[in-house]
């Protein structure tokens, strides 16, 4: 396995092959747990890992240099997938100063205790000198936590990007042209949208501290690292926090004896019209990662609803606020579901939480009692035809290489 991202910089971190659910992210292609050693007159670490992973990590580092002889310990972020290692390094690199932010620290200190640690607070501009190299470090407070920051390698133009730009993807590869790239976005934009796209101000903040820095290479703390597509990356980012939309409608919907699904058809059905990439997403058969994905830059949507014991299906619910935790109200929506001797359930409720969301809803819930009419069927082609022009509306999205 080819580790070497420079001179004297190798990645040296963890691969967590069998991981498949990172707080509700499905993560079926497993997660790496990144982190990188330098080596000159001064040996720095850019980030621990995740505790159980520890001794893979001290075993990597040992490869190249003895433990003994890393003067600095890098914290870019306090999150415990990064730095439930840091007692044991504590213990394992005694000479070591530990870098981070006041945050970072205050947050590391909450976690694990060690007030007492060697630390050395650092802020935007500050930098360090490890001989050949120098290290600058920016604060890149909510992208993803109040702590975030990257460390910059000016003589490298290498970005150590800390969460932004990662994927959860385990590989025998390093580098993002040592596999199929069609995959790599594939991933990153998944996990932009389940982590990252809430926090779309925030990245532009990111976006604009890094934009004078000379960048030739990204070493995220998940996934691959960016050594031939960091353009790419950069203008996908550019495009996914401004909330961009593609011409996109998806029909979401649980269904307890298919009625709702009925209707859920019917409105796709009205929505298929030419220049609208349409799907039908059927909650509990799905999951919140690929809800969230699909979601992500879709223009409109109809989110569909049973009535199970006068409420809203718990999956249903489930979505629902997951997707609002996501913060991108600029969608056209409107709900839809069925009901029986309840009169008032899971189409009402869906939509209480479509405002609640601040979608756009564009006309009142469909519903209708047991089984949906004739009628009600050709109202719910309409309403597709509407989220259909909705979509139409949003501006044409034409990312790089078609993601």
């Amino acid at each position: 396995m080819r580790t070497s991202l420079c001179g004297n910089i190798d990645w040296v971190g963890a691969i967590d092959w069998n991981v498949r659910d990172f707080h509700s992210y499905v993560t079926d292609r497993g997660a790496t747990y990144n982190s990188y050693l330098i080596r000159d007159r001064e040996n720095a670490v850019i980030d621990p890992v995740k505790g159980p992973f520890f001794k893979r990590w001290l075993e990597n580092i040992g490869k190249f240099v003895d433990p003994d002889s890393i003067r600095s310990l890098i914290i870019n972020h306090a999150e415990l997938d990064h730095s439930s290692a840091l007692p044991m390094a504590v213990k394992a690199f005694p000479k070591a100063e530990l870098v981070t932010n006041k945050k970072c620290r205050d947050t590391l200190v909450s976690y694990f205790g060690g007030e007492e640690w060697n630390w050395r607070l650092v802020k935007t501009g500050d930098e360090i000198s490890l001989g050949s190299r120098t290290l600058r470090f920016i604060e890149t407070p909510m992208v993803h936590w109040p702590d975030s920051m990257f460390t910059y390698v000016p003589e490298d133009g290498l970005l150590f990007s800390m969460d932004a730009f990662g994927q959860h993807f385990a590989s025998s590869a390093r580098f993002d042209d040592e596999v199929d790239f069609d995959i790599v976005m594939e991933e990153a934009k998944t996990y932009y949208a389940n982590i990252v796209i809430p926090y779309g101000n925030f990245v532009r903040k990111a976006m604009a501290a890094a934009a004078g820095l000379d960048v030739r290479m990204i070493a995220p703390s998940h996934g691959l690292v960016w050594r031939s597509h960091a353009a790419e990356i950069l203008a996908a980012y550019r495009e996914w926090m401004v909330n961009r939309n593609r011409r996109k409608v998806i029909v979401f919907y649980d269904s307890m004896w298919d009625s709702t699904a009925l209707i859920g058809e019917a409105i796709l059905d009205g929505a298929t019209v030419p220049g609208v990439e349409t799907d039908l997403i059927h909650v509990r058969h799905a999951n919140l990662t690929k809800i969230a994905t699909s979601f992500m830059d879709a223009a409109a949507f109809a989110f569909g609803s049973a009535t199970l014991n006068g409420l809203l299906m718990p999956t249903a619910a489930a979505a629902l606020v997951y997707m609002e935790g996501m913060r991108v109200p600029n969608k056209a929506a409107f709900a839809f579901g069925s009901y029986g001797w309840a009169a008032k359930g899971g189409p009402d409720q869906v939509e209480e939480y479509l405002r609640r969301g601040k979608y756009e809803i564009i006309r009142p819930p469909l519903k209708c009692p047991y089984r949906p009419t004739p009628e009600l069927l050709a109202e719910a082609r309409q309403a597709g035809g509407e989220l259909a022009g909705k979509a139409l509306e949003a501006a044409e999205y034409k990312p790089e290489h078609g993601h």
